[in-house]
């Protein structure tokens, strides 16, 4: 894999420092809160714009609490158009070309069948500027298949997907190999992390269940132009892995 290829989501306040060490990319994480978009933002705009001083390529993920692409209720379908239009001009701002937003199921919410067709609907109907992608990232998708399908019937190729394999291991039954090889056509980015199975941790490439080793070579081998962060909150030791693993080729 290409160096050029890795990312350190500054989630790890230590994110500029590895960066500068290992010549990565940073994915922007400070507009995964909504109110960083409004009242917030002039704030967090002079933050992000000192981050991004440590680097020369970016990823944007933006905001998702509360955001659910296929809600019932229409105005609820409004915020989450709205807000994920509000993460697309700060991202053009930055010059950032590549987005993560969460796909927005719940399954204490809505039946898939649901969730798959309403959010065809949403995605079809929502604006996309061109030179930019939009990946979605699972988190409580218990089957790539929920998504793979949302992305095949929409059928653009500004719209794909982030699979996050530490999501995987919490919340689904299904082998994150086999979440690779079916979500594989649509797969752009990656956002890596392990657990021991029972819940989100965010832990250490090492720390956890995960093949990652297998499952890089994997992803490698399927989807050779994708993107790959690391979204840990202490990162150094899981950087130093993948060196040693041979992941960051000059």
């Amino acid at each position: 894999m290409k160096r050029q290829n890795w990312y350190l989501s500054t989630i790890d306040p230590q994110a500029e420092k590895l960066v500068r060490e290992y010549g990565l990319g940073l994915e922007i994480a400070e507009f995964c809160t909504a109110s960083n978009l409004d009242d917030n933002l002039k704030e967090t705009d002079r933050v992000v714009g000192e981050k991004i001083k440590y680097a020369d390529h970016f990823i944007l993920h933006g905001p998702f609490n509360e955001l659910f692409p296929c809600a019932v209720d229409p105005k609820a379908r409004e915020l989450a158009s709205f807000r994920y239009g509000q993460a697309l001009e700060r991202a053009r701002a930055y010059g950032i070309g590549k987005v993560v937003l969460h796909a927005g199921f719940n399954p204490y919410l809505y039946y898939p069948c649901w969730f798959e067709e309403q959010s065809i609907d949403f995605w079809r109907a929502f604006e996309i500027p061109d030179g930019m992608t939009v990946c979605l990232e699972n988190v409580l998708e218990e089957k790539p298949e929920m998504l793979a399908n949302i992305l095949q019937a929409v059928d653009s190729p500004k719209l794909r997907m982030c699979l996050d394999l530490g999501h995987v291991s919490a919340y689904s039954k299904i082998p994150a190999e086999d979440w690779l090889r079916i979500c594989a056509p649509w797969l752009s980015h990656f956002h890596i992390h392990n657990n021991d199975g029972s819940r989100d941790t965010h832990s250490g490439l090492t720390e956890g269940i995960l093949p990652v080793e297998s499952l890089l070579h994997l992803a490698e081998k399927l989807c050779p132009d994708a993107t790959f962060t690391l979204e840990l909150p202490e990162a150094g030791t899981s950087v130093c892995w993948l060196k040693e693993k041979g992941f960051l080729e000059e």
